[in-house]
């Protein structure tokens, strides 16, 4: 019988593709790292609807608040970096469990800070910690699911980024409106603890990928993956789509609430309905791109966010149910490339590099966003009213960055197909 905890053969990303079944451990994999990211991302996600409420209080403009949101991005990006040496030299569930611990860490002292430079301090340390767990994650995912059902699985991790819509961010304004805004964190800090409980219970440790390491020092295997010419095809397209998202988020209440007129009572509905959507637009979108194609479902998504953002950023005061569309639509096309581009580029790292790709991946994602979410905060002006002017750049950006990053996945999902050809003729038994 095959070891569960043993990295599975690459596969090919055929138009269509026999469904495979779930293992009872599987399906624990699954839901643990979904409650795992749900917590990491509400953590991230929490601060943009909190941000109206955030400038207010601590009295700080909306460049200090950008700040706030990229602290996390570039501490997350420099702890990637300085975690990729190492990645793949330990059992992964053990690395999980040391940036967890850290994360719990980070998120108490947000939900304990008194002022504006205590906060950015412990955004600090949470993105130190939080901002290794995914790519850790996504290296487990990697290891233990084959090709064709990685698009399912992610689907379904990728879920708690709906479900931190639908429950967390409306839950997270309806305690911090009643007790104030550090108590979503603590909170967060209450149900992460749980989760750490049921990895160091429940979950196996996983060590095959360490059978195939060299005797290549840490900084040795970090130059090794940042030097690889296919890897370095995947990392610029993590920055392409990083752009997007975190240009877009840290001002996206307060430009529903002061431009598009929309009442903080009615904010949380708008995050219950759009969640709802990409709850259910996750998991279908990861077994349409299973069925169909990886890339095909990317690109119907880039097609669905350009459109809707160029529009979503020019609108002016508008009805509930309209905003309430365009978000439900943004949010369809965002989780469709979010979740096929994941499963597709999972595909670029040789077993034996995972680890330190991922956090490379992690770092450059997260440093990419930072830059973006400073460079929002410097596009975007707010009047004495509230109003965010130059909000419609920000949406030019985001479809320019789109577009190509509809090219470079082109690029790199045909490079994979190759891949995979290759390694099925080497491995091919004549009859």
């Amino acid at each position: 019988m095959k070891d569960s905890n043993q990295a599975p053969a690459e596969a090919a990303d055929p138009a269509t593709s026999t469904p495979q079944a779930f293992t009872k451990y599987q399906v624990f994999v699954v839901a643990i790292l979904a409650i795992l990211q749900f917590t990491i991302i509400l953590d991230f996600m929490v601060l943009s609807p909190l941000g109206a409420q955030l400038i207010k209080e601590l009295s700080i403009t909306p460049k200090q608040f950008g700040w706030v949101v990229s602290a996390y991005a570039f501490s997350a990006g420099a702890s990637g970096l300085l975690a990729a040496g190492f990645a793949d030299k330990f059992d992964r569930k053990k690395l999980l469990l040391i940036f967890y611990a850290g994360f719990i860490v980070g998120t108490l002292m947000c939900g304990l800070s008194p002022d504006y430079v205590s906060l950015l301090v412990a955004r600090i340390v949470t993105g130190l910690f939080g901002g290794v767990i995914g790519s850790i994650s996504f290296a487990i995912i990697t290891d233990l699911f084959p090709m064709q059902l990685r698009g399912r699985v992610m689907g379904f991790v990728q879920m708690a980024f709906a479900v931190s819509q639908v429950m967390g961010i409306p839950l997270s304004l309806y305690i911090a409106n009643a007790w104030g805004w550090h108590a979503p964190f603590l909170a967060l800090v209450g149900i992460s603890i749980v989760t750490a409980v049921a990895i160091v219970v429940y979950m196996k440790p996983i060590t095959a990928h360490l059978q195939l390491q060299t005797e290549r020092k840490a900084f040795g295997h970090l130059v090794h993956v940042l030097s690889d010419r296919h890897y370095l095809k995947g990392f610029a397209a993590i920055v392409l789509l990083a752009t997007g998202g975190f240009m877009l988020m840290p001002f996206a209440s307060a430009f529903t609430v002061y431009n598009l007129g929309i009442s903080l009572e009615d904010l949380p509905m708008i995050y219950m309905v759009t969640g709802v959507c990409a709850m259910i637009a996750g998991p279908l979108a990861g077994k349409l791109s299973d069925q169909l194609g990886k890339y095909k479902i990317f690109a119907w998504g880039s097609v669905i966010t350009m459109i809707v953002t160029g529009i979503y950023c020019t609108m002016g005061v508008s009805p509930l149910w309209l905003v309430l569309l365009m978000n439900v639509l943004i949010f369809i096309g965002a989780t469709s490339r979010m979740v096929s581009a994941s499963a597709l580029m999972s595909a670029i790292p040789e077993p034996a590099d995972r680890g330190a790709y991922m956090s490379v991946q992690s770092s450059v994602q997260q440093v990419s966003g930072g830059v973006a979410s400073v460079l929002a905060g410097l596009i975007v002006v707010q009047t004495s009213d509230g109003t965010l002017q130059h909000y419609d750049l920000i949406g030019y950006l985001v479809v320019l960055s789109t577009l190509i990053t509809m090219g470079t996945m082109y690029y790199i999902n045909k490079a994979i197909n190759q891949k995979a050809k290759q390694a099925e003729a080497t491995t091919a038994v004549p009859a």
